[in-house]
């Protein structure tokens, strides 16, 4: 077995692990519901869904965080989203195995997300992660979330572990300045959402995948600097 190239893999949650978009979907359209708008098709929602609230209200409802009334309708979004957060999420075609052949290597592995912890330990649990997470850290777990640093890190010294013994897989910008800043193997998981800004192939991440078990071949590959240029 070849050598591995970090000790844990670290996981954004919503558009790496799991697909939640139909759930916080679901929520903005019952939002728009409450204001007398007709629904929203998914497709059109799906890109913002790794952006939660801010990115959806603002799809959705073109409301930006600075316009007034935003804190209300954020409220109202989340109060319907906690009221439906696990009806159609599910991990993504082959994250299981991921999972899986990460064990096998005796590899641990955790989530890093933005996701407030109210709403990050039902999901994690619904998808029957929560016992098989070596760390679970939350939008609130730090004083700053994403793109900051301080939520990697927080995991990586709860794994014991030295940043650049860790790498971290998002499917959004800040997840790859995030991954960065602390020092990891910055990984996109091509398969998610990816945002609406710049492509991910100008993201200076070290590397990524198009489906989740390719990741194994970074992985397995010794002296990876962490915030490579892509190639």
């Amino acid at each position: 077995m070849r050598t591995l190239a970090v000790d844990a893999v670290l996981f954004d949650l919503d558009g790496t692990l799991a697909d939640t978009a139909g759930d916080l979907a679901g929520a903005l359209n019952r939002l728009r519901r409450d204001l007398g708008l007709e629904p929203m098709p998914l497709a059109s929602l799906r890109a913002q869904a790794s952006s939660g609230a801010r990115g959806l209200i603002g799809a959705g409802l073109g409301v930006l965080p600075d316009a007034p009334g935003y804190d209300a309708l954020r409220d109202a979004f989340l109060a319907h989203y906690e009221a439906c957060l696990a009806e159609t999420t599910r991990l993504f075609d082959g994250v299981a195995e991921l999972l899986d052949a990460l064990e096998a290597r005796g590899m641990r592995w955790g989530i890093v997300t933005n996701k407030a912890a109210r709403f990050t330990v039902p999901v994690v649990r619904a998808l029957g992660l929560d016992a098989r997470a070596a760390t679970v850290v939350s939008g609130d777990t730090t004083p700053h979330p994403k793109p900051r640093p301080e939520p990697l890190l927080h995991a990586a010294r709860e794994l014991a572990l030295p940043p650049a013994r860790c790498a971290y897989v998002g499917d959004d910008l800040r997840d790859i300045l995030a991954g960065n800043a602390a020092g990891m193997l910055s990984l996109v998981a091509r398969w998610g959402y990816l945002g609406t800004g710049e492509p991910p192939e100008r993201w200076p991440a070290a590397g990524g995948a198009d489906v989740p078990i390719e990741l194994l071949d970074w992985l397995a590959q010794p002296g990876i600097n962490p915030g490579m240029p892509p190639r």
